[in-house]
């Protein structure tokens, strides 16, 4: 390769083309005007403040001595739902989990996480069982 044909690495000069140099501001809100506007942003709708009683329970039968924290009773929720609270325990609590048998099973002891957890979602969490 010969020094005529090496690309030169050392900065040179300033892009030839701006692809924004045609474009101006004319026309758009200002920040002020955009911070102190008259139409709020949009809110998520909150959960319905009484979505049925959920127990909780804490089982170690057939498990291999481990205990597992099941949340079960859910009444009016999909699959897809029950994932997505699974998912928020488990990284609420900092362990895996699946769901099973439309119950919500969560590895160790996290009853309090997950009360906490089903609170916020809308539901009335129940400690059932020892």
């Amino acid at each position: 390769m010969q020094a005529k044909d090496r690309i030169p690495t050392e900065g040179g000069g300033p892009l030839a083309q701006n692809p924004f140099a045609g474009l101006n501001s004319a026309g758009l809100p200002s920040m002020a005007r955009r911070q102190a506007g008259s139409v709020p942003p949009p809110r998520p709708a909150p959960p319905p403040k009484n979505r049925g009683r959920v127990d909780i329970t804490r089982q170690t039968a057939g498990r291999g001595g481990k205990t597992v924290t099941v949340a079960g009773g859910f009444v009016g929720i999909g699959q897809p739902e029950k994932e997505q609270l699974a998912k928020k325990m488990q990284k609420a609590c900092g362990t895996g989990g699946t769901v099973k048998d439309g119950c919500i099973e969560i590895q160790g002891d996290k009853r309090e996480q997950m009360a906490r957890i089903l609170t916020e979602a809308g539901f009335r969490p129940v400690f059932a069982g020892g």
